[in-house]
């Protein structure tokens, strides 16, 4: 299938952060609940903004993953749990590094699945940090695209 790249309204940051909650909870089992509604705000009135997003979109026009790059890094990726398998994160990456120039992305190490996809997709692990970028203890490994 394939997949159009759509830009997202700042009127449906509340669903961007619905489909990263849904990710997260699929995804990072290391987390604690109050990690999830400590980001939550975050996501929804920091962390959205200090990216350009972009997203795919079901055939109801339903944001069903979405990107956010800074400064020529992946800052976040999610794709909704139930359209996980169908190359839609392998899309967005894609149009990260060849529209978006993307040559880097920090990722959760205990989030085996992300690692792993990331290393598929040719990047490689360059450094990493104890702590996440907030101060909690979810070490966070620092990946670039190989050349």
């Amino acid at each position: 299938m394939k997949y159009n790249i759509d830009t997202i309204d700042k009127s449906e940051y509340q669903e961007v952060v619905e489909v990263w909650e849904s990710s997260v909870r699929a995804t990072h089992h290391f987390l604690k609940e109050e990690d999830i509604i400590y980001f939550r705000p975050l996501i929804l009135n920091t962390y959205l903004d200090a990216v350009t997003l972009r997203c795919i979109r079901n055939e109801n026009k339903k944001i069903v993953g979405f990107l956010g790059v800074a400064e020529q890094n992946l800052e976040m990726l999610f794709i909704d749990p139930n359209y996980r398998g169908k190359k839609i994160g392998k899309t967005l990456l894609e149009y990260s590094i060849d529209q978006m120039e993307v040559i880097k992305v920090d990722v959760n190490e205990q989030n085996e699945q992300a690692v792993g996809f990331y290393k598929h997709e040719g990047f490689e692990v360059i450094g990493r940090s104890e702590l996440d970028g907030t101060g909690k203890p979810y070490p966070i490994l620092h990946m670039e695209l190989r050349k």
